[in-house]
């Protein structure tokens, strides 16, 4: 049993830098790894950054340098800090959460970089 929230998108201009959010519900202890997927109008759903606990990260080759993933493991919640924004990056971001066996998703907020 549990549950995945996330928020933070929203609208900024190219350059500009947003903050995702999102938490998970139920046992910190069976959470393996946290992570972000995107995806873009007329695209597959692609893989952007991810966590495994407690502080490995790996980044999707394009997003390297600009975003970031950090954690909280006592409230288990991860981050996803966006720097230098392209217009490329606008598509609706899922976060990612496995336990066990399972992968559970959330809601995925917007996130639109205008030129």
């Amino acid at each position: 049993q549990g549950q995945v929230v996330e928020s933070g998108g929203g609208l900024v201009q190219a350059g500009g830098s947003l903050r995702l959010s999102c938490a998970c519900s139920g046992s910190i202890s069976g959470i393996l790894a946290m992570g972000w997927s995107r995806q873009a109008p007329g695209k597959q759903r692609e893989w952007v950054a991810r966590l495994i606990r407690p502080d490995t990260t790996n980044y999707k080759d394009s997003v390297k340098g600009r975003f970031t993933i950090s954690g909280d493991n006592a409230e288990n919640t991860v981050y996803l800090q966006m720097n230098s924004l392209k217009p490329e990056d606008t598509a609706v971001y899922y976060c990612f959460a496995t336990r066990g066996i399972y992968t559970y998703w959330g809601q995925g907020t917007q996130v639109t970089v205008s030129s």
